[in-house]
């Protein structure tokens, strides 16, 4: 269990303030695991176009889906403090909804990544979702100028110190 927010320390900066990379040195490699989720809103009449393979840089969801998983394993060169980390799976699913959890049409993301090692994933999960986002909106933005990229977060987390955590 985690301890109360007032008693929690951010691990990233040291005591007189200054960031730092955590050493993960002492802890034991285990299996670690993160879900994340993304949303990109769209109008009904370019999810349409989307759907149809109809938008002019051509197949978004195969070109999101690598771009995501090619994130994922970038993530450390992205986000300064983040380690690098040997990841054994990276799975990207991307999928057109009428109707999306946080309203409206437009792409549900959703971004799986596991590794064994002695720091979690959930970065590489988020990195995943986000740069498919963007991948998406890029892709369509020729077409609707009103494209927004919502609700990315964490869904899922299992291993390491802190447990199990679900949305």
């Amino acid at each position: 269990m985690m301890a109360p927010a007032a008693k929690r320390k951010l691990t990233h900066i040291d005591q007189r303030g200054n960031a730092r990379m955590v050493d993960v040195g002492a802890k034991p490699a285990t299996e670690r695991v993160a879900i994340a989720k993304g949303e990109v809103h769209m109008l009904p009449a370019t999810l349409a176009l989307l759907r149809a393979g109809n938008l002019k840089k051509g197949d978004v969801f195969s070109v999101a889906q690598v771009a995501g998983v090619l994130a994922a394993k970038r993530t450390s060169d992205l986000i300064p403090l983040c380690h690098p980390l040997p990841l054994t799976q990276v799975d990207v699913q991307l999928s057109a909804e009428d109707a999306l959890p946080g309203g409206g049409p437009g792409v549900l993301i959703t971004a799986t990544a596991r590794t064994t090692a002695q720091t979690g994933v959930e970065m590489e999960a988020l990195t995943a979702v986000t740069v498919a986002a963007l991948t998406v909106y890029d892709m369509t933005k020729s077409a609707e100028k009103t494209l927004r990229i919502t609700n990315v977060r964490l869904v899922h987390k299992r291993g390491g110190a802190s447990g199990v955590h679900n949305e």
